[in-house]
């Protein structure tokens, strides 16, 4: 009893170890908004805002349609900020890259955000894969008005897929380990905030 008891404390011990030494720290000197690809408000913008969401994350859905569109509206329209996007799909999660492929072929037809916004308030589509799941995000363009054949054929090219898998690394090399992450004026915050944190925040950064 006393030799179990042992091994289940090293056992602990162990994972406490690995979970202050090992996890990942991230690389400080790395620029979050670097290269970024899909950004809205102007890009001389005096505070800088980078989303790391997961399209199938319930609390970067609370951000998307809680709080996104007041920030839009009173802080990118006004060109107080500008808004960075960025993917961060977990390991095994093709269809959330998929998604993220999705979302940037709308926004060759200029329309990431309708998109993006759309993707989460339905996550059925999470369920999906292959030539099924392509099917819906192709469908899902035609109901937002885009076109559906250029879409397609966007979408079946792949030549977002290496945008998405380098956000990804992206996230990764700063050590961001959850969604959503977000950075506001170089500072790092995790987790769902609502609106008047979010306004704190900014208007902190905006010297309001």
């Amino acid at each position: 009893m006393q030799r179990i008891l042992a091994l289940v404390i090293l056992v602990g011990l162990l994972g406490v170890f690995a979970f202050l030494f090992l996890k990942p720290r991230g690389n400080p000197n790395l620029d979050p908004a670097q290269g970024a690809r899909l950004a809205l408000g102007r890009p001389d913008a005096p505070v800088t805002v980078v989303d790391f969401s997961n399209y199938l994350c319930p609390h970067c859905r609370d951000h998307s349609e809680k709080v996104l569109p007041r920030l839009m509206a009173e802080y990118v329209e006004t060109g107080k900020v500008r808004y960075v996007f960025r993917d961060f799909p977990f390991p095994g999660q093709a269809n959330v890259v998929r998604a993220g492929e999705a979302a940037a072929c709308a926004a060759d037809q200029n329309r990431y955000l309708d998109y993006h916004q759309a993707l989460f308030r339905d996550p059925s589509w999470g369920n999906l894969s292959g030539e099924a799941l392509d099917r819906y995000l192709t469908g899902l363009a035609g109901q937002l008005g885009l076109d559906e054949r250029a879409f397609g054929d966007c979408l079946a090219s792949g030549k977002h897929r290496d945008e998405v898998l380098a956000d990804q690394k992206l996230a990764n090399d700063l050590g961001l380990t959850g969604t959503p992450s977000f950075f506001i004026a170089g500072e790092r915050y995790t987790g769902y905030m609502d609106y008047a944190r979010w306004k704190e925040l900014l208007d902190k950064a905006l010297g309001q």
